[in-house]
C-alpha cells in the first residue's frame, strides 16, 4: 500500500484529530483521501500532518518527524500564507527570498532521502476577507510573490504545481470571496472542493 502524506498549515490542518490519523480533517485532505479511497481500494494509505500557523521554516523544522520518518510515497505541501499574514499582524513572517531558499532545501532534502518520492506543490492564495482587507494590497502582492517561489522550486525539481489564485479568483468573479474563503485565507466547504480538484488533476497526471 502507498502512502500520501498532506503537509502544510491550517488549511490543511483543518482541524484533523490529533493522534489517529484515520481522521484528516474537514478539508481538502478529507475530500481528496474520500476519493482515491472510493475509486482505487486498498492502494493508498493517508496521513495528515498539517499544523495550523505553520510558516515554510515551522515545516523544515518538522522534516524529520514528520516527513522523512514517515516514508511517505506520496506528498501534497501547501504552505506560504502565513509567512506573509504573520509579518503583516506581528513581523514574524519570512520575506519572498528566505521563503525560497527554505523551501529549496526542504523539496531537495526530501528528495535525498526519498529519490522515489512523488511530490506536488500547490500554490498559496488569498482573497479579500475580515482577515485580509486591512492590508488586502500589500497582502496579495506577497502572496504571489510567494506563489512564484513555490514555482520555481516546482520547474526545477520537475514537480508538479497546483495553480490555486487564478481558480479562487475566477470562481469569486461576480459574488462575494467569502464564499471560497471565508476570511480571506481559510476555504469554506465550497473553497476545499475546488483545492480537492485541482489537486486530483495534478495526481491524475
Amino acid at each position: 500500500m502507498k502512502k500520501f502524506l498532506f503537509q502544510g498549515d491550517s488549511i490543511t490542518d483543518a482541524d484533523r484529530q490529533r493522534g489517529n490519523d484515520a481522521n484528516y480533517g474537514f478539508g481538502y485532505p478529507n475530500l481528496f483521501a474520500a476519493e482515491i479511497l472510493k475509486n482505487r481500494p486498498y492502494e493508498f494509505d493517508f496521513v495528515n500532518r498539517g499544523i495550523s500557523g505553520n510558516r515554510i521554516v515551522d515545516v523544515y523544522a518538522r522534516i524529520k518527524a514528520d516527513i522523512i520518518n514517515l516514508k511517505p510515497d506520496y506528498m501534497s505541501l501547501l504552505i506560504g500564507v502565513n509567512d506573509v499574514w504573520h509579518e503583516l499582524n506581528d513581523g514574524n513572517g519570512v520575506a519572498t527570498e528566505k521563503f525560497e531558499k527554505v523551501y529549496d532545501m526542504l523539496i531537495s532534502e526530501i528528495i535525498e532521502a526519498l529519490p522515489d518520492i512523488k511530490i506536488i506543490l500547490l500554490e498559496p492564495f488569498v482573497l479579500k476577507g475580515c482577515g485580509t482587507e486591512r492590508y488586502y494590497d500589500a497582502f496579495r502582492e506577497d502572496v504571489i510573490n510567494h506563489a512564484g517561489a513555490v514555482k520555481r522550486i516546482a520547474d526545477k525539481y520537475n514537480l508538479k504545481f497546483v495553480p490555486l489564485q487564478a481558480k479562487f479568483d475566477e470562481a469569486a468573479k461576480g459574488g462575494n470571496d467569502t464564499y471560497w474563503l471565508a476570511d480571506g485565507v481559510h476555504p469554506t466547504p465550497a473553497g476545499h472542493c475546488l483545492i480537492k480538484d485541482e489537486m486530483m488533476k495534478a495526481f491524475n497526471e
